[in-house]
């Protein structure tokens, strides 16, 4: 990934922070047959190894399931708040016009190699904490426990767990750093005029341009 000195992030907790808060990611593997690449949500274990262990658990029938026996390294990519930047929010617009669109993005990739686990004690535990993960700050939060138990049984022989300790890790938060302060100023408010869903991305500018005020 390209890291210009401004957008480049290697706090380990920051790294992890957006794994966790955007955990679907896309695992690609070069084998065999070439190319593979899947969306799947993992889940990040920050103690273990020195960058952390990324899990996951892929379809058994999914090619790729099988393709990541063979394989050294596989890379996992993870994405967060991101978007188009109109020029006109710029104060330089109207100074020189000397300014053009860009595209504000946060991600994380990281490198390791991949274990195939195919063990239904594993997955069990694998599966109540990726759910728990999502469930545990709803009012009356699902768990697996709630099916029944041969029909779980039944889903997980349809599986296979992946696991994957951090070799290299890397992130990059492209948020305007890079522009003069009444320009950052003018991202943020922009970006909130056009309505709550870009209040993720605004936020983010703001916290990492060192925005006054917002």
């Amino acid at each position: 990934m390209y890291l210009p000195t401004p957008f480049a992030e290697s706090r380990l907790d920051v790294l992890h922070d957006l794994i966790r808060m955007h955990p679907l990611g896309l695992l690609v593997s070069a084998g065999e047959q070439g190319l593979a690449a899947d969306p799947i949500p993992f889940l990040v274990s920050p103690g273990e190894g020195e960058f952390g262990t990324l899990r996951a658990h892929l379809a058994r029938a999914n090619p790729h399931a099988q393709a990541l026996q063979g394989v050294g390294d596989c890379l996992i990519v993870f994405t967060g708040p991101q978007g188009y930047i109109t020029p006109s929010w710029y104060a330089a617009k109207a100074e020189h016009g000397k300014v053009v669109p860009t595209w504000n993005y946060a991600a994380v990739h990281a490198w390791g190699k991949p274990r195939v686990i195919d063990d239904a004690a594993w997955l069990l535990r694998f599966v109540g904490d990726l759910t728990q993960s999502q469930e545990q700050a709803r009012t009356a939060p699902w768990a697996v426990e709630d099916a029944p138990a041969d029909f779980v049984d039944g889903l997980l022989r349809a599986v296979v767990g992946v696991e994957i300790p951090i070799r290299r890790i890397e992130g990059k938060f492209k948020m305007s750093q890079n522009r003069p302060m009444p320009d950052r100023v003018g991202v943020v408010e922009g970006l909130r005029a056009e309505g709550a869903m870009n209040e993720p991305l605004a936020a983010l500018i703001a916290q990492r341009g060192d925005v006054p005020g917002a």
